[in-house]
């Protein structure tokens, strides 16, 4: 079954209640989305592989490492791109490749607007950026698409998670690992995540409209 981690630490509690609360304005849900994504990334890269080097400090030489592998940022547009600058930061390395999806409010079915995954030369591992793991429809398209491409190392960061969506991952990338803060109740009958934290993209980027409740 796909590795499923649900990072359990008091600044993701922290930062976990004021993403939740309705009251937090675009700014600071931003800010909150971003060291969320720092303190998840740390997690789910603990066990890429490094290669020895040699530095020169200002003093002498030191022993150090670098990384071994190609590492791509994967993320669903558009609250995907939340997540992309502060892991960036730490992996300044990494390339980023764009999926646009958006969710069929009829039949809640992932649509793709946009792709910008190239026809070859895979990286190494992919990392799936994406807020909201709601059906787990996008994410699924999203994964089927990096596979279609010859990545073998796939991984999922979400904030947070519903259980109907770790299932459809689990179900159908069963290798996959899965990273997310926090794991909440159910979908509703709007395959709303609940409690949820609204709907991300429009949150992150200043566009909610007084009836969102999801991404």
């Amino acid at each position: 079954m796909a590795r499923i981690t649900a990072v359990s630490h008091p600044l993701i509690q922290h930062h976990m209640t004021h993403l939740r609360s309705r009251d937090t304005p675009a700014a600071e849900f931003r800010r909150r989305i971003q060291s969320l994504s720092i303190l998840l990334a740390y997690e789910a890269t603990h066990d890429l592989t490094t290669h020895p080097v040699v530095v020169e400090t200002p003093l002498t030489t030191s022993s150090g490492a670098a990384l071994n592998q190609r590492i791509g940022l994967i993320p669903i547009l558009r609250a995907g791109l939340g997540m992309v600058d502060p892991i960036l930061d730490l992996i300044p390395s990494a390339e980023v490749w764009h999926l646009g999806l958006y969710r069929d409010e009829t039949t809640a079915t992932p649509v793709r607007y946009y792709s910008k995954i190239p026809a070859d030369e895979p990286v190494d591992v992919a990392f799936v950026l994406d807020p909201m793991l709601a059906t787990g429809g996008s994410a699924v398209a999203a994964l089927s698409t990096l596979a279609d491409w010859g990545v073998t190392d796939l991984r999922l960061l979400s904030i947070i998670a519903a259980p109907e969506g770790i299932e459809n991952v689990q179900a159908q990338f069963p290798s996959t690992s899965v990273s997310v803060c926090a794991i909440d109740e159910c979908l509703n009958d709007r395959k709303f995540i609940v409690p949820g934290l609204g709907d991300a993209g429009d949150r992150i980027f200043n566009t909610e409209q007084p009836d969102d409740s999801d991404d």
